[in-house]
């Protein structure tokens, strides 16, 4: 088939490599424009664009591709007999989309309707999903709104974070598109409705409707009155991003774990001993601390133990909370020993107090 791709992120180079490697002719490539990034402020391109330009491939870079007809109309002499999007990062508008005979398909990376929209692999950690997966969906124009031809689900790991699993389903994503286009090809052209009768697509449910919405820098910051399991989740979905202040410096969280005794079979060794002698107590299913934990329970955003060769165990608003890998303003990233010494913290001290740091 001659396909015309439109992604943007590493995210879907796995995709892009399986179509070319599947035999497809891609007619082009459509990526976001060129960003200034790092010291600097170099314009750097995007990875798609960057692997696209490896394979010779003609690239289009649109900042607005519904506000650019005259490249719709380079876009649609290029005939491509489908246009496969994955995190393309912007939406397609109803001229493009009727371009295509074979129609336009999105690999999108969450189980529909479940997380339509910007960021439903962060999402889906940040709410604490245990599975999440892959549709094949025939793109409208609503917001991922498209019945669906075929989709997998995978499990969530408790210790996973978003670039592990992006990682996950973007191998999934581009096996998913393999197997899908050749069943797009037999289902041959036609209207939208006499192509997705061919294909029987599957509609999706109106209930169970969520949107990932684009994440802030509020978003990032901790609130050690949240429980340590809403903490973990935050630091495994924002991946390299969540960060509290620790002695007027910013401290990012890398990796953590939840001790949380029902949890225990789910974390690391260390984990799993630090769970058993610190955390709640396996009646405790919330993770979340009750009204008569509160005149035993420490002060919220306090370091409760320094675990040698392993992290700092801090208080919340719940179970504690295992830092496991971090990185202090200013130096390396480290973990266990190193992190340790890094921080040279003592019993007592407090994480998140209000200081000069911005968010």
């Amino acid at each position: 088939m001659k396909i015309l791709f439109w992604g943007t992120p590493a995210y879907a180079l796995a995709s892009l490599d399986a179509l070319v490697a599947a035999g497809h002719e891609l007619v082009g490539v459509v990526s976001q424009p060129d960003r200034r990034r790092g010291r600097g402020s170099a314009l750097i391109p995007s990875a798609v664009k960057a692997r696209a330009l490896e394979l010779g491939l003609p690239v289009f870079t649109p900042e607005r591709i519904r506000r650019e007809p005259a490249l719709q109309g380079e876009l649609a002499a290029l005939g491509a007999d489908a246009y496969v999007v994955v995190a393309f990062g912007q939406i397609l508008p109803p001229e493009v989309l009727v371009q295509p005979p074979l129609g336009c398909w999105n690999g999108h990376g969450s189980l529909l309707p479940r997380w339509r929209g910007a960021a439903p692999i962060q999402w889906a950690l940040l709410e604490g999903d245990s599975q999440t997966g892959v549709g094949i969906m025939a793109m409208e124009e609503g917001l991922d709104t498209g019945p669906v031809l075929l989709q997998r689900s995978l499990k969530i790991g408790l210790l996973e974070n978003a670039e592990q699993l992006a990682i996950r389903l973007a191998e999934l994503s581009s096996s998913l598109l393999v197997e899908a286009l050749p069943r797009i090809e037999a289902a041959g052209p036609g209207t939208e409705q006499q192509r997705w009768e061919r294909l029987k697509l599957m509609p999706q449910s109106d209930e169970g409707v969520t949107y990932a919405r684009m994440l802030s820098r509020d978003d990032r910051r901790i609130d050690w009155q949240q429980s340590g399991l809403a903490i973990h989740r935050q630091v495994m979905g924002l991946y390299p991003g969540a960060w509290t202040q620790w002695r007027q410096r910013r401290l990012q969280i890398l990796a953590s774990e939840p001790l949380v005794r029902r949890l225990a079979e789910r974390l690391s060794p260390e984990g799993q001993a630090a769970a058993l002698r610190l955390g709640l107590p396996s009646g405790n299913v919330s993770g979340v601390a009750d009204a008569s934990d509160n005149q035993a329970r420490p002060a919220a955003g306090r370091v409760l133990e320094v675990i040698e060769g392993v992290g700092l165990v801090i208080s919340t608003g719940g179970c504690p909370l295992l830092i496991r890998t971090a990185k202090l303003e200013g130096r390396g990233v480290a973990s266990g020993t190193s992190l340790i010494q890094q921080c040279d913290a003592t019993i007592g001290e407090q994480l998140g107090e209000t200081g000069t740091i911005s968010a």
